[in-house]
Order: structure tokens, then C-alpha cells, then sequence
């Protein structure tokens, strides 16, 4: 574990789209310093590290020889190769999702990190969504939750299909908050763009009745980030994007409103508006691994709760594809 007062080194492995934000982040922590980045595109991490000031490492080995933890933004097929690499090498990882392109990896990566007594945490950024975070304190018993996360096509993303880059969120999400055991899953999707899945959407049930409908589209125009639960007296609505909440709470079958003029109606719900402070999702992120690194903190989401997470993500996968997933899973 590392000690509480010193600061903590990190390296970044693949410095792409998602790298240089997760650089970017760290220059701007206290507990933590940019030991330095590496990319197999050697202008890339060269570029990168003139930037920031910091080391251009010419391997994988030689970035973890010279760190304490590492966070991992290469494509999704190296996640699992580089990610076992880091903790054979006792160093701390934060893999951006998903956490391999398999299950057996997650867990043999899971296995090893526990074998270490190290930090292996999975990107999903939206846990530290202020809103999300507040959610937790509000939702007491779910019975319908319904998620849209719809976006315009990004050509950048190629190695995986829309439940893999975006529906994975919203399956995280409600994996944890409804934290129950699933009883019955359905899914469909279709390419539009790529090869992969373009649209989706899947059917969770859980054993204490509680249906969730997560759809999810990179084919989309307008960018949508919505999550909606009704509950058997409230109906919330949670926008990832502004970090809102609205609740919609059922009031009493005597609440009734007079107005000046004499007229009064009978009022059914009232609206509550919840305000976050909203923050960088992504810094909370990082500064939570670091601390957890330190052990100054505890994990948010246990990593099997990440390999669940992940295990589903699959399950949905082969239900869209007729049988087959395109992963090595056994």
C-alpha cells in the first residue's frame, strides 16, 4: 500500500483521446505527480510529455519501473496484457472501461490484484457524477429505471460497439444501485455505421421485481444523457450532463392549493429540484484511485462488482448477436 504522505507517481499508458485527459487531470492534483507517459506512437507521447513537462517513457516496462500506480487508455484489446504487466509489477492500476475484452481476464486481473493486496479500478467515470453520487441517498426502492444515453456517431471509437463504449455506464449504474440479483435479461441491436452494434437495448430484471430498460444509440444527432426511476411515491429524473435531479413526489390526497382569485385545485405532485455542485467527474475519478492507492480511502464498487458489471455487458452482447459475442469468453 502506498504510504499516506507521499505523493504518489503516475504514469499514463496510451496517451490517445482519453490519455491526455487523464494526463491533463493529474497536473492538476496534490496528491499525485506525472512521472511521465507512454504510447507506442512515439511522436505521440513524445509531444505529449513536452507538453506537460514530464518524462516520454520508451516502454511499458520502463513506465512501470518508474511509477507507483498507472492508468491504462489503450485500446480495449491491450487493456488485459497491460493491466496483468502493472500488477505483476506491484503497481496500482485505474483501467479505463471496459476492463478487458473478456470476463476471464477481468477476473484473472481481479484474482491477481487481490493476490497483491493492490488498487485495480475500472474507469466508469459516471460513478463520480455528482448527481449519480446524490442518488444514492435518494432512491429507497426502484421499480422502473429507465436510461437513455444517445449520441451522434464518433468514427474515433472502432474496436467496440455501442453497449461496450456507452451502454456499459447505465449498466453499471443500476447493476449497483439496484444491487439485487438478476432474474431475466432481453436485448436487441443493430449496426448502423460500423461493424458493431450502433443501437441497443436491453431489459434487466432483478428478483425483487425491478425492471430496468437501458437504451443506448451512437446514431443519435442529439446528445441525450438521461436516467429516470419511478419508485411507488416519487419519480426522479437525473441528467448526467447538467449533474440535475428532479423529484417528482406524490403529496397528499388533502393537498389542496387556493389561489387569491378564490379558485384552489388539488395539488398531486410536487416537484423537488436537486442542484449539485458539479465538478470534473473525471478528477474525482483519478483522486479517488490515488487515495485509495494511499489507503486514505476505500474502493467505491468492489472489482467484482466490476467483473459483474462486465459479465452482463457480455450477456447482453450475445443475446443482440444471436449466440455469439465476438469475445474468447469460456
Amino acid at each position: 500500500m502506498q504510504s499516506e504522505n507521499k505523493t504518489m507517481r503516475l504514469g499514463v499508458i496510451g496517451v490517445g483521446h482519453m490519455g491526455k485527459y487523464h494526463v491533463n487531470v493529474i497536473k492538476q492534483l496534490s496528491s499525485a505527480e506525472l512521472a511521465g507517459v507512454f504510447d507506442t506512437n512515439k511522436d505521440e507521447r513524445t509531444a505529449v510529455a513536452k507538453k506537460y513537462n514530464t518524462t516520454a517513457f520508451k516502454s511499458v516496462e520502463d513506465t512501470l519501473a518508474n511509477v507507483d500506480g498507472v492508468i491504462i487508455a489503450v485500446p480495449t484489446k491491450y487493456h488485459f496484457d497491460a493491466a496483468l504487466a502493472a500488477l505483476k509489477a506491484n503497481v496500482h492500476v485505474l483501467v479505463e472501461k471496459p476492463m478487458t475484452p473478456t470476463v476471464d481476464e477481468a477476473k484473472a486481473l481481479a484474482a491477481e490484484a487481490k493476490k497483491r493486496s493492490l488498487i485495480l479500478q475500472v474507469g466508469h467515470v459516471e460513478r463520480f457524477n455528482g448527481a449519480v453520487q446524490e442518488l444514492r441517498n435518494v432512491v429507497r426502492a426502484p421499480r422502473l429505471i429507465e436510461t437513455r444515453r444517445l449520441s451522434p456517431f464518433n468514427p474515433r471509437i472502432k474496436d467496440v460497439g455501442v453497449v461496450l463504449d456507452l451502454m456499459i455506464h447505465d449498466i453499471d449504474i443500476v447493476l449497483n444501485l439496484v444491487n439485487r440479483p438478476l432474474t431475466h435479461l432481453s436485448a436487441a441491436g443493430t449496426r448502423v455505421f460500423s461493424q458493431h452494434e450502433d443501437v441497443a437495448s436491453a431489459t434487466l430484471t432483478f428478483d425483487n421485481g425491478c425492471v430496468a430498460v437501458i437504451t443506448a444509440s451512437r446514431a443519435t444527432q442529439e446528445k441525450i444523457r438521461t436516467l429516470a426511476i419511478s419508485e411507488e411515491k416519487d419519480y426522479i429524473i437525473l441528467n448526467y450532463t447538467t449533474q440535475e435531479m428532479e423529484i417528482h413526489r406524490q403529496s397528499s390526497s388533502e393537498s389542496v392549493v387556493k389561489l387569491n382569485d378564490g379558485i384552489s385545485y388539488r395539488q398531486e405532485s410536487i416537484v423537488e429540484r436537486v442542484f449539485t455542485h458539479r465538478e470534473n467527474a473525471l478528477k474525482l475519478e483519478v483522486e479517488h484511485f490515488v487515495n485509495c492507492a494511499r489507503g486514505t480511502a476505500v474502493p467505491l464498487v468492489d472489482v467484482m462488482n466490476d467483473v459483474r458489471t462486465l459479465e452482463i455487458t457480455h450477456d447482453i452482447l450475445t443475446k443482440i448477436h444471436g449466440g455469439s459475442d465476438g469475445s474468447k469468453r469460456q
